[in-house]
């Protein structure tokens, strides 16, 4: 309650000095001050003075009235709760939705059109609700599989390249200095620097450090969504960094063969079997020094 009658008397600004300091070091102050901004020019209209003092005086007079403090804050208290509801309305449809996918983990999700995304395990992806079905504009970080809804032109945004749809079902994945695109329904339009590629059913492209790489689609949807890690002339590192997303570990790599590259795949729910296909590829030895923790050496 000293609580509420502090905030009306600073609303009609009758705090004394120390009451104003007190106020001030509140650490609600922020929030009253920035709906006190909000609500400032909500004033009443001007008035003619002459003419309410002639109305009084011929008034016959009646006994003074009190009226209660707590009716006159009551109104505003009020007004200025119903407008916090508002403002916190707004910031959840204006402000950007962050959807992730921890190391280990896979996030499946559905957008405001009911588009269908799956993030990868490492992956984020960010996009805002308002206005969504006229500008279906995504930012993506890590790997996705998308199954976009009809509508206007849906755009997936990445550091490395965009790339553009309208109704269809693809895979994009930017990582490092790599960028995939794989398309399986539907034709997508693929950006990377000055070059600008289409893509129909069963087509894919690979960036890597600048250069194009020919991929070739053997599968209906991502392996990644079977529980299956596929790779296609990956080196070592790169294929130990995708290891590490899926199990959720840390591996380090004691070898100086980091130059073969591994086409295949590896189960990403196995992970004694993953490692004894890495170690028997490239000869090593796999070391258990923790639960969260491999060491490959050189055999």
């Amino acid at each position: 309650m000293k609580k509420n009658r502090l905030l009306a008397k600073w609303l009609n600004d009758d705090l004394s000095p120390d009451e104003l300091a007190a106020f001030e070091a509140s650490p609600d102050f922020e929030k009253y001050q920035k709906i006190k901004k909000y609500t400032a020019h909500l004033d009443a209209g001007d008035f003619d003075e002459n003419s309410m003092l002639s109305n009084i005086l011929s008034q016959k007079k009646a006994a003074p009235k009190v009226v209660p403090l707590y009716k006159k804050w009551v109104p505003r208290a009020v007004a200025i709760f119903v407008l916090a509801l508002g403002i916190t309305f707004a910031m959840k449809v204006f402000i950007p939705q962050t959807e992730t996918a921890d190391f280990g983990k896979k996030t499946a999700f559905s957008l405001p059109d009911n588009s269908e995304v799956v993030l990868n395990s490492g992956s984020e992806i960010n996009y805002k609700k308002w206005n969504w079905d006229s500008n279906r504009h995504l930012e993506l970080k890590g790997e996705a599989y998308f199954k976009v809804a009809k509508g206007r032109k849906f755009e997936v945004q990445t550091r490395l390249g965009k790339v553009t749809v309208i109704g269809t079902q693809f895979n994009v994945k930017a990582r490092k200095n790599r960028f995939d695109v794989v398309c399986y329904e539907g034709r997508v339009k693929v950006n990377y620097g000055k070059t600008e590629i289409l893509l129909t059913h069963g087509q894919s492209v690979r960036f890597e450090n600048g250069k194009q790489i020919k991929m070739t689609v053997s599968s209906l949807q991502p392996e990644w969504m079977n529980d299956q890690i596929c790779f296609y002339k990956e080196n070592i590192r790169t294929l130990l960094d995708e290891v590490e997303r899926q199990y959720n570990i840390k591996i380090d790599l004691n070898t100086k063969d980091t130059i073969s590259l591994f086409t295949g795949k590896l189960p990403a729910k196995d992970l004694n079997t993953a490692l004894q296909i890495i170690s028997t590829t490239y000869h090593l030895e796999a070391r258990k020094v923790s639960n969260n923790k491999i060491i490959f050496d050189e055999k």
